[in-house]
């Protein structure tokens, strides 16, 4: 049976009353909901710094929140722990799981947090602050591929005339990878990579294109270079060059690339392209 799901209005109540420092037991009474209700409102309280309903996409997870947090709990206490262990102790709360899938939801867990922190740490930063940040990124293009989906407003019947069908390549048109780079002011630099991209290719782009792009966007000295964890990008050369070059790198959480703003502009770029 689905549990009942309280209203916004109860749930802020609660967290006003733990910050009162009520306990949970007299916010329960004071309520009249169960203290485990509680509970687990202050505990997402904690944990996202919201109340709110937070979205939930795809499909629902296999793991039980009372088996996940018997999971993140081993973990913790047994930082070595395998993950046979792991699934040992999943089956003894009645949940048998696949080793990937408690693997996977380690992994979500820690680059949730690591978003978590991400966001926190720069909770007081000025619009001017991230009007000096320079995003980028790289991404491929289907050149005229079939893998966007396409409308043609037409009348009944008409489909077969000449002007409706949708032109297509035959095998795909084929497609390019290309690095950009982008600020508040405007787009910087787009390369097109040929051939196979690695940490030697990756320096001549930013030695070639970089500064170049800070310079034409108006950016100063100072400003901030974003880029991805990809290993490539961190590798101890590329770091050295960003160190001789005297470029701040912003510090950036693995898995998350919904955070670069880029990924807007690579959307509308697509979206052209097809």
């Amino acid at each position: 049976m689905k549990n009942k799901e309280h209203t916004r209005q109860v749930r802020d109540t609660v967290v006003k009353k733990f910050k009162a420092r009520f306990g949970y037991k007299k916010i329960s009474q004071a309520l009249n909901i169960p203290r485990s209700t509680v509970q687990a409102i202050i505990l997402k309280w904690k944990e996202y710094q919201t109340t709110a309903n937070l979205p939930r996409p795809g499909r629902p997870s296999k793991l039980s929140a009372h088996t996940r947090r018997r999971l993140i709990r081993d973990a913790a206490k047994r930082p070595m722990i395998t993950l046979d262990e792991l699934q040992r102790s999943t089956a003894e709360v009645g949940d048998s799981v696949h080793r990937t899938t408690i693997s996977q939801q380690g992994q979500q867990d820690i680059h949730k947090k690591c978003c978590l922190k991400f966001a926190t740490s720069h909770l007081g930063d000025t619009p001017n602050m991230w009007k000096k940040v320079l995003w980028s990124d790289e991404t491929k293009i289907e050149l005229f591929g079939n893998n966007v989906k396409r409308y043609v407003w037409r009348k009944s019947n008409t489909a077969h005339h000449p002007e409706h069908p949708i032109p297509t390549v035959k095998h795909g048109g084929g497609s390019i990878m290309v690095w950009a780079c982008f600020s508040s002011a405007g787009t910087g630099k787009m390369v097109k990579i040929d051939g196979k991209m690695d940490g030697a290719k990756y320096r001549t782009i930013l030695e070639e294109n970089l500064m170049e792009s800070a310079k034409d966007l108006r950016l100063g000295w100072r400003f901030v270079f974003q880029q991805d964890n990809d290993p490539k990008h961190k590798a101890k050369s590329t770091m050295e060059w960003f160190k001789n070059k005297h470029i701040q790198v912003l510090e950036w959480p693995s898995q998350s690339p919904d955070l670069n703003p880029i990924e807007n502009l690579w959307k509308e770029l697509k979206t052209a392209v097809h």
